[in-house]
């Protein structure tokens, strides 16, 4: 037998082994892989979908001071756009109230991702060891230890009239008298708003730095880029899909928070989530319902022009 039979027969026998294999994994049946997915799948669909769609249904229903009846009528979502398309030149409830909203959504999203950037960039580039990075990653999780309500608390012995931070100001002789704004105020809100969500944005902008290869980096230095240009041209652009899914984490949470706001703001302050919150506690389901559907529908909106930015599928 010559060698272009032996190689012929060889090439003859890898393809009957590769077809047996193929055969002997070819029973598997389609619907495995659908069964595999159908636990999360189930999870997601009644505690997710099935809320979401309750909610959209209650929207609808009427109700009066005694009762809620289930029914079909749009008396809520009027309710809630009361007296914004009069033509007024004062801005509605509604309106002024969502203002308010992202003023804080802007503030603590430009606070925590200038925050989350510069921590995460110190672990991943001026940390060398793993264990030192693991540890100091973990320093920052000690705040969640525990719970927002006692974090938020604490701010008040230093920010009150008579707290920490007036105390001193006033014994070094920089005011004269306890400066009003420090607590109950937009600056403590967004205060504190900062310190709960902060780690939101570092995790992934950190997760993203370390996925990138540090010979682009040194090969951006060894063309001549200075420090600002390899930061703009290498790593910012590498670590957009981290930017934005801390973005989405911040930006969602803070849209809806009521009790921070609530607590920190004095009760003085309005949200959208505070309202939601405040028509619960009064029975009013069905316009609270109403809210809550407007919110996410501005939450969706939001994410979905953050998503148009950056392809965040084609990064990952």
């Amino acid at each position: 037998m010559d060698a272009s039979t032996r190689v012929g027969a060889s090439n003859a026998e890898k393809g009957i082994s590769s077809g047996a294999r193929k055969r002997r994994t070819s029973w598997t049946p389609a619907w495995v892989p659908y069964a595999q997915a159908a636990p999360l799948a189930l999870v997601f669909f009644l505690f997710f979908i099935l809320p979401l769609v309750a909610t959209f249904v209650v929207s609808f229903w009427n109700y009066t001071e005694y009762s809620i009846e289930p029914a079909f009528v749009l008396s809520n979502y009027q309710d809630v756009f009361y007296g914004c398309f009069s033509g007024s030149p004062a801005l509605c409830t509604t309106f002024a109230t969502y203002l308010s909203t992202l003023k804080f959504v802007a503030i603590v999203w430009v606070a925590t991702l200038l925050i989350g950037f510069t921590v995460a960039y110190f672990l991943a580039f001026h940390i060398r060891t793993l264990p030192m990075q693991i540890a100091l990653f973990m320093v920052c999780t000690i705040p969640f230890w525990t719970s927002n309500v006692i974090r938020m608390i604490s701010w008040i012995p230093l920010l009150g009239r008579n707290g920490l931070v007036n105390e001193m100001l006033t014994s070094i002789g920089l005011v004269d008298a306890p400066i009003e704004w420090l607590l109950y105020s937009d600056f403590a809100v967004a205060l504190a708003l900062v310190h709960l969500y902060t780690l939101f944005m570092v995790v992934p902008i950190f997760n993203s730095m370390m996925r990138i290869d540090r010979s682009l980096i040194e090969a951006a230095y060894d063309a001549g880029a200075s420090g600002w240009q390899t930061l703009t041209n290498v790593i910012i652009p590498l670590v957009k899909p981290g930017i934005l899914i801390g973005s989405i984490f911040v930006v969602t949470i803070v849209t809806g928070d009521y009790l921070t706001i609530g607590i920190m703001g004095g009760q003085q302050i309005a949200s959208v989530g505070k309202t939601i919150q405040t028509q619960i506690n009064f029975l009013q389901f069905p316009i609270a319902a109403a809210n809550a559907i407007v919110l996410l529908a501005v939450v969706l909106l939001t994410i979905w022009g953050m998503l148009r930015l950056v392809d965040i599928r084609k990064e990952l």
